[in-house]
């Protein structure tokens, strides 16, 4: 099994976008919710409860084909850098970080699938892809519950389907989400109002790291909600749908800035071009915001095509965690903020400023894009 170093030695595929269009969708997640049959779920078990699962567990989601020569460990054996490591890769959540004995973490060497043992559920296991791409992702993670399920006695009920800790994971058991990069619609002030409609029709909208936290560097996790009544197709179909046409949504709030006020535009991506080259102390959420305008100015033509990959990888690295492993020790706020400004300035040296013309690019569309709405 690969060391832990090795695993973040380099970045997933889905973080750099490899073959995708990951201008507006980032990414696209899928997650099962499976428990073991005749044991008690996580939550209400003992310590010896949850070590005879995961020793049930762990060799036979090890076998697995993709998880062959991947990372595999207890979260007990994981210092709290690591596991935060973890979180802000999303490869695990912050209550599975939050655990210790009787918790594992085993992850793809390319981290495209990952596996939580012993979170909320027994077995916690997701896939993710750069872009817009939830079917290919469910398949992929089907086929791996399809083996599990070969060694793994999965509770199921005819009726009810999965049998899940929380009620609102009952049947599929099927999480699905798609982050988004929407810095057009807040620029436009057009945030609230897709947010509202894309609640009205049953989905949820979170911010970076899922439920509860704050949208940083204007992306935001749409999911659905339910997973009792309906098929896996049924949700990934709707959602879909309803991420096409916030992306469309998105694209077009571009394209319309750019024509209405290119000033402002030029403002703005300048502005975090001037500060993210120069800062000596910047703050998470400033330095996000500030990558946020210059991967939207690499795609309006401001800046080359291979920037946006780069603030891709940018987005991750300046996390608080990353900031602590690169450096090899544990980090002051303040240390932090000084560091994470430095890392910046020497990935962006040889960017050029801003190639700030009105007719950098053309437009798509003058049409305003109809808001999600909850047709089949």
């Amino acid at each position: 099994m690969m060391r832990f170093s090795t695993l973040i030695k380099h970045p997933a595929d889905w973080m750099t976008g490899v073959n995708a269009d990951n201008r507006v969708v980032l990414t696209s997640r899928i997650r099962l919710a499976r428990n073991l049959r005749g044991e008690a779920f996580p939550g209400w078990a003992t310590r010896e409860q949850r070590a005879a699962a995961l020793a049930v567990m762990r060799p036979a989601v090890e076998e697995l084909a993709p998880m062959k020569d991947g990372f595999s460990q207890e979260l007990g054996d994981l210092n709290s850098v690591q596991k935060q490591v973890l979180v802000e890769r999303h490869l695990i959540s912050r209550e599975h970080a939050a655990r210790g004995d009787g918790s594992a973490a085993v992850i793809e060497r390319r981290q495209m699938f990952s596996l939580m043992l012993n979170e909320e559920d027994h077995l916690r296991m997701q896939a993710i892809r750069p872009g817009l791409e939830l079917r290919s992702a469910f398949e992929a993670l089907s086929s791996l519950d399809d083996e599990l399920a070969k060694t793994l006695p999965f509770a199921f009920d005819p009726k009810l389907g999965y049998l899940t800790t929380c009620p609102t994971n009952l049947g599929t058991g099927l999480r699905a989400s798609a982050m988004l990069h929407l810095p057009g619609v807040v620029l436009s002030d057009q945030i609230g109002q897709v947010l509202q409609a894309v609640n009205k029709i049953g989905l949820a909208v979170r911010g970076l790291y899922g439920e509860g936290t704050e949208s940083l560097g204007n992306l935001y996790q749409i999911s659905n909600q339910s997973t009792l009544g309906e098929s896996e197709d049924t949700i990934i179909r709707r959602l879909e749908r309803v991420i096409s046409q916030v992306a469309q949504h998105e694209r077009n709030a571009r394209e319309k800035l750019l024509e209405d006020d290119p000033d402002m535009v030029a403002d703005k991506i300048g502005r975090a071009y001037g500060v993210l080259r120069h800062a000596y102390i910047i703050d998470s959420k400033e330095a996000l915001n500030h990558v946020s305008l210059l991967r939207l100015g690499s795609d309006l033509g401001f800046f080359p095509d291979e920037i946006m990959r780069l603030c891709d990888v940018l987005l991750m690295d300046i996390q608080p965690a990353h900031l602590q492993l690169h450096s090899g020790r544990k980090l002051s706020p303040e240390e932090r903020d000084a560091i994470r400004a430095e890392i910046i300035r020497s990935r962006l040296h040889s960017l050029n400023p801003p190639d700030i013309r009105p007719t950098t690019r053309t437009g798509e569309s003058d049409n305003t894009p109809q808001l999600p709405s909850g047709d089949a």
